[in-house]
């Protein structure tokens, strides 16, 4: 049973209690999307004794667990902090806010307008295992812009709480029709590093696993995740939070995934430029464990 702590005591990954903390900020756009925080000044006509003079930013920590190795921050929104936080995700309004934080926003929102160019491979890693025209669900999809076989598969079905309009080729399905469809493909992509519980947050996914049904899970195998492999002393180096709150090993995927009954089929660390940045992807391949 997952335990919905609003502040992180255990690993979100493998339950771990054993845990590296330091201090961090989250990020003014954040901080006042989920809790209607701002920074503040505190200036001298506070008359505060104690406290230092200067820029007062929303506090928090992050946390590396020392088993798995993922990175967190210690803040597990609730759902409604969630709903405030992505409400009218992207779209103009939303943009306009975060420019208002963000100055330079403005030069990467509209690279999320298009589809990812590295989605190609994706395809090409992923279609060793399937039929030509496979059955796919992409769990989180949005509008299916970034969903694998976009145009290819039959059918690419999305289920998103967005309730966005899907692109042409992606059909738009509820949790109520869920249960009735037959999958070859689930995908999970770009979403993990956003919730808050991320174990729970794949068990929603059992129903929609058969036996054959293979899993994909892509997360950004971040820069310092990356630049520091098993590295445990992380945290002090995590010095902000913005909506990645959630920086995943290889280990901690795995983790996971077997807590769940599921066992890796193969991995994916794959290098993308992504229009504004260049990064990499951790892709994981999995399915139900064969019982013995």
């Amino acid at each position: 049973m997952v335990t919905r702590e609003p502040i992180a005591s255990a690993c979100i990954c493998c339950a771990s209690t054993n845990l590296n903390r330091s201090p961090a900020v989250l990020m003014p756009f954040v901080a006042y999307r989920a809790f209607g925080h701002q920074p503040v000044e505190i200036t001298v006509d506070w008359g505060l004794r104690d406290l230092r003079q200067g820029m007062a930013y929303s506090l928090c920590n992050s946390l590396q667990c020392q088993d798995c190795g993922v990175l967190f921050l210690d803040y597990r929104f609730t759902d409604q902090q969630m709903a405030a936080l992505y409400q009218n995700y992207r779209d103009a309004t939303y943009n306009a806010q975060r420019i208002h934080f963000e100055p330079g926003y403005a030069n990467v929102a509209a690279h999320y307008q298009q589809r990812a160019d590295y989605i190609a491979e994706v395809e090409a890693w992923l279609e060793r295992y399937l039929p030509p025209e496979p059955r796919v669900l992409d769990w989180g999809g949005d509008t299916g812009i970034n969903s694998p076989f976009l145009g290819r598969a039959a059918p690419l079905h999305v289920y998103d709480i967005s309730g966005v309009d899907v692109l042409p080729g992606a059909t738009r399905i509820g949790a109520e029709h869920l249960k009735r469809q037959h999958y070859d493909l689930v995908v999970c992509s770009e979403v993990l590093e956003h919730v808050p519980f991320p174990l729970e947050f794949l068990q929603q996914l059992s129903p929609v696993l058969d036996s054959d049904t293979l899993l994909y899970l892509e997360v950004p195998h971040e820069a310092l995740i990356r630049e520091h492999p098993d590295n445990r002393q992380l945290a002090p180096l995590k010095r902000h939070w913005h909506e990645h709150i959630n920086f995943y090993t290889e280990d901690a995927v795995r983790c996971m995934l077997k807590r769940l009954g599921l066992e890796v089929v193969e991995c994916l660390h794959l290098p993308v430029d992504i229009g504004w940045t260049k990064s990499e992807v951790l892709g994981v391949l999995a399915k139900l464990s064969r019982r013995e």
